[in-house]
């Protein structure tokens, strides 16, 4: 645990945790196998690297998939209360640098944020999501799982979402009606 880190009551610091320095994590959080940055700060009642949904057919029904991966949040992140992050399957799930999530965001397993995101409260963002940096949700917005938000490096789009619920991939938003662009 870095310098002038503050851990509040009844929170559990679990195996895999490395926290940076100036951190605030608030009573009742669970962090286990997870990498924070400095200058992290999490709300009471947040959740962070529990395993996933990971689960596969078999002929027998459902068979659990391990998820063997971490949290990495970067620096200078907000984390709001109720908040549950999962780790990665293999890989991490990953939350960049300066992003704001509200109270009651769900972040799946292998998801990669961007840097200075913002989602609002009660987002949900489903596993193996790639989300470009700057991007913004609005209040219960959704996306499906295996989809990519924001601009691609070939194009000059803002990268930027507004309340959007996507079930195919956005490169941008269209500067011309301000409607997401899809793939």
């Amino acid at each position: 645990m870095g310098r002038a880190s503050v851990i509040g009551a009844n929170t559990v610091i679990g195996p895999g945790v490395a926290i940076g320095r100036a951190c605030r994590i608030g009573a009742n959080v669970s962090v286990a196998f997870a990498l924070i940055g400095d200058r992290v700060r999490i709300a009471s009642g947040g959740v962070i690297g529990e395993a996933g949904f990971g689960a596969a057919a078999s002929a027998k029904g459902p068979v659990d998939i391990p998820q063997l991966g971490r949290v990495v949040i970067q620096d200078d992140v907000s984390i709001g209360a109720g908040t549950c992050i999962d780790r990665g399957a293999y890989g991490d799930t990953v939350i960049g640098e300066g992003s704001k999530l509200d109270n009651l965001v769900h972040i799946a397993h292998n998801v990669v944020l961007g840097r200075f995101c913002l989602i609002a409260a009660q987002v949900g963002i489903s596993g193996s999501v790639v989300i470009g940096d700057g991007v913004m949700f609005g209040g219960q917005a959704g996306v499906g799982d295996h989809q990519t938000i924001g601009a691609r490096p070939d194009r000059r789009s803002s990268g930027r979402t507004f309340g959007c619920s996507a079930g195919r991939d956005l490169v941008g938003v269209s500067r011309q009606t301000a409607a997401p662009v899809l793939a």
